[in-house]
């Protein structure tokens, strides 16, 4: 499996982030300072470093450079509240692979974790790539999902919709952890974003596919 280090001493932020990986099927630990970020992340135990640039003990700069002065290679994206030019720049040219700011789309971030941890495509997708639910099929690489043979085009949070539901085959999913799922820890969920979502996603895909329980959310048919 693979482990995320995330280095983050916003409680609120850094639960939203376990648990949105956790339901990807990431392993994380949290560290919530820049010493223990250090620490961590130079074991040779994790794939890869989210680290945010406001730390206690040592800044996120900081733990970056004393990583890349050390040699440590694990891949790291920023997730800070710091949008500057001047901080993106400086990030990026010290050696990270990627820089969000915050507030960030959760799908997003998954989208770019997979891009940095992606082996070198070379034919078909392994199998761990693809998740299938009876004639449903959702490819990881390529962001595509198919019904029997044909090819659905989905919209970025129809995709992370369909991916939600295909990893938790025939569980039933409420619609406050879907909202926390694709559209983030800063959303307002007072509106029906998620209904309107899922009626959209039974016309591409087929209105058997998506099962409501009245009362507790949606689950795949």
């Amino acid at each position: 499996m693979i482990r995320i280090l995330i280095a983050e001493d916003e409680e609120r932020i850094y639960r939203f982030i376990e648990k949105g990986l956790r339901a990807a099927g990431y392993a994380p630990t949290v560290v919530a300072d820049g010493v223990k970020a250090v620490d961590y992340a130079s074991s040779g135990e994790f794939d890869l470093l989210l680290l945010d640039v406001g730390l206690p003990r040592l800044d996120g700069f900081t733990v970056l450079s004393t990583l890349r002065r050390a040699q440590i290679g694990i891949p790291v994206i920023f997730l800070t509240a710091r949008g500057s030019a001047a901080d993106t720049v400086a990030a990026l040219e010290g050696g990270a692979d990627d820089y969000m700011v915050k507030p960030f789309r959760f799908e997003e971030l998954v989208a770019r974790i997979r891009a940095r941890l992606r082996p070198a495509e070379n034919g078909d997708p392994s199998p761990g790539n693809v998740l299938h639910y009876g004639v449903l099929e959702l490819n990881l690489l390529t962001r595509t999902v198919s019904v029997g043979d044909k090819t659905v085009e989905l919209s970025a949070r129809e995709f992370a919709l369909v991916e939600m539901f295909l990893l938790h085959p025939g569980q039933v999913l409420s619609r406050q952890q879907l909202l926390s799922h694709v559209w983030g820890y800063d959303f307002d969920g007072t509106s029906n974003v998620v209904d309107v979502y899922v009626r959209q996603l039974r016309l591409k895909l087929g209105a058997d596919h998506i099962v409501t329980t009245r009362g507790a959310g949606y689950s795949l048919g």
